[in-house]
């Protein structure tokens, strides 16, 4: 007998429960947080060899995503996909791509900072198509990597010293 798939939702949950609890907690505020800015995104979910990324865009196309979670065992980070397109006088966005970049989510606080506001708002501004403005948004999984990082940091074995 065939087994059904797990809800989207379902499924995202136990993406994140692989990571570490704190990681895990952040990703859960990360993920909430753009559900609540963008409610009317596509959110496009990839469990990845590298990473677990949730995209919230205007499509199903990953081409018109504005913004990704990216969950790593060590953090989450708000991922830009044009973001070097982005105008970022304070200098905040990271990464060494051409095309993206990123911050480092440490926790909502780092949402409260008007400089990250305005970078996603602008990001949200140059989405073509536009995101609808009514409406709700809804999850798809769009890839499962069979192999993958570990989710969770390997703790470092003691050495034998004398």
């Amino acid at each position: 007998m065939p087994t059904k798939t797990p809800s989207p939702a379902k499924q995202v949950e136990d993406f994140i429960s692989k990571f570490d609890p704190a990681v895990a907690k952040l990703a859960r505020l990360a993920r909430r947080a753009m559900r609540k800015r963008f409610p009317t995104a596509v959110e496009l979910v990839y469990d990845n060899y590298n990473a677990l990324a949730m995209g919230f865009g205007s499509t199903e196309r990953t081409s018109d995503v504005i913004i990704s979670v990216a969950v790593y065992a060590s953090g989450v980070s708000l991922y830009f996909v044009y973001g070097r397109s982005l105008s970022d006088p304070k200098k905040l966005l990271q990464g060494a791509g051409t095309q993206g970049a990123f911050i480092r989510f440490t926790g909502l606080a780092v949402l409260d900072d008007p400089a990250v506001d305005a970078l996603l708002t602008a990001a949200e501004k140059r989405q073509k198509p536009p995101l609808r403005s009514s409406g709700r948004g809804y999850t798809i999984v769009k890839s499962i990597s069979a192999k993958q990082r570990p989710r969770r940091l390997q703790k470092s074995k003691p050495t034998n010293s004398k």
